[in-house]
């Protein structure tokens, strides 16, 4: 499914360079607790986790009024506030060197506008060449365009790429794409290869050849 070697990483964000859960709780929490809601539920959180935040809230609050409220308090609370609650995935960065530069890497996302700060925040702005948000492009996952973009922009063919993702939405957009799924910890998720550590990936058909 893959040829050799591969030229280009994308990693997803959430769930995959970060354990976000703690975050992306208190994010959502907060926004409900504005609008005397109740916290989420494991269902209405487990949603959430997965899409943009402008579908999530319309997940949480389907009334016109009180989405505009959300909305309206979205965009004046920033996020910045939760971004030292998301965990970088410790073997985030050695894996980074060991890629760069003979291998070039990517993040693919359904954030929007919070990414450059969780880049800053992180130390990762310089370990990656491209990032894609759901702003970049018409339609965010489960769709391929964040995928089909980074592609365009690398100059490079889906097999000569990886996309690491933990989610259904990862799934899908990576089918679509034509792109190989490394499924990061969750092995319910058809993938080319399944993985439990970002360690693994250094040692994917492909990779080593590339890295060298």
């Amino acid at each position: 499914m893959t040829t050799h070697p591969i030229k280009a990483v994308i990693f997803d964000c959430d769930g995959v360079m970060f354990d976000t859960t703690d975050a992306n709780a208190a994010y959502y929490n907060r926004i409900l607790q504005h609008l005397g809601r109740p916290e989420l539920t494991p269902e209405q959180f487990a949603y959430c986790h997965m899409h943009t935040v402008d579908n999530a809230l319309r997940f949480l609050f389907e009334e016109a009024g009180q989405l505009a409220a959300a909305q309206a308090f979205r965009k004046a609370m920033s996020y910045r506030d939760f971004i030292p609650c998301m965990v970088i995935e410790p073997q985030l960065k050695a894996l980074l060197r060991r890629l760069r530069p003979a291998i070039r890497t990517a993040v693919g996302t359904n954030r929007s506008d919070t990414m450059d700060a969780v880049m800053e925040i992180h130390g990762l702005t310089d370990d990656f060449d491209l990032v894609v948000t759901a702003l970049d492009v018409s339609a965010p996952k489960p769709a391929p365009d964040i995928l089909n973009q980074a592609l365009a922009t690398f100059g490079i063919q889906p097999a000569e790429s990886i996309y690491i993702g933990d989610s259904e939405l990862d799934e899908m957009a990576a089918a679509a794409a034509g792109i190989p799924l490394v499924a990061y910890r969750n092995r319910a998720l058809k993938a080319w290869r399944h993985i439990d550590n970002l360690g693994e990936v250094s040692h994917l058909p492909g990779i080593a050849e590339a890295a060298g």
